[in-house]
């Protein structure tokens, strides 16, 4: 057991991490096993998330995932599920008010300089 502080500290957050990531992989297991157990399309897109999430928080290196996602695809393939692609949300309308209704801001002019006062020599 570390002695120094900061050394204490980071064995803390080095538990933590490692409880974190630990959760991360046995998602990407699990939900990969559901796909496995019942190949589905709905299965699969988790099992892509959750490969995804690994990704996004640097647990897996990027071409392993590739790796995993195009077995799980291969996979779904062979099995005839209807791969769907990815549903795009439309851009929900903002219930801001439009620009247009504010009133223009009037441009101010620059502040006149006073004239320099000249200096007497008597």
């Amino acid at each position: 057991m570390p002695i120094i502080k900061s050394a204490i500290k980071r064995v803390k957050q080095a538990n933590v991490a490692r409880e974190r990531n630990v959760a991360t992989k046995r998602a990407i297991k699990a939900a990969t096993k559901a796909f496995e157990a019942k190949p589905s399309s709905e299965t699969l897109s988790t099992a892509h998330s959750e490969l995804d999430k690994a990704l996004k928080k640097n647990l897996i290196h990027k071409k392993t995932v590739a790796r995993r996602k195009s077995a799980l695809s291969r996979a779904a393939k062979a099995a005839n599920v209807k791969l769907t692609p990815a549903k795009k949300t439309a851009a929900k309308p903002t219930t801001a008010k439009p620009a247009a209704t504010k009133k223009p801001v009037a441009a101010k002019k620059p502040a006149a300089k006073k004239p320099v006062a000249k200096k007497s020599t008597s």
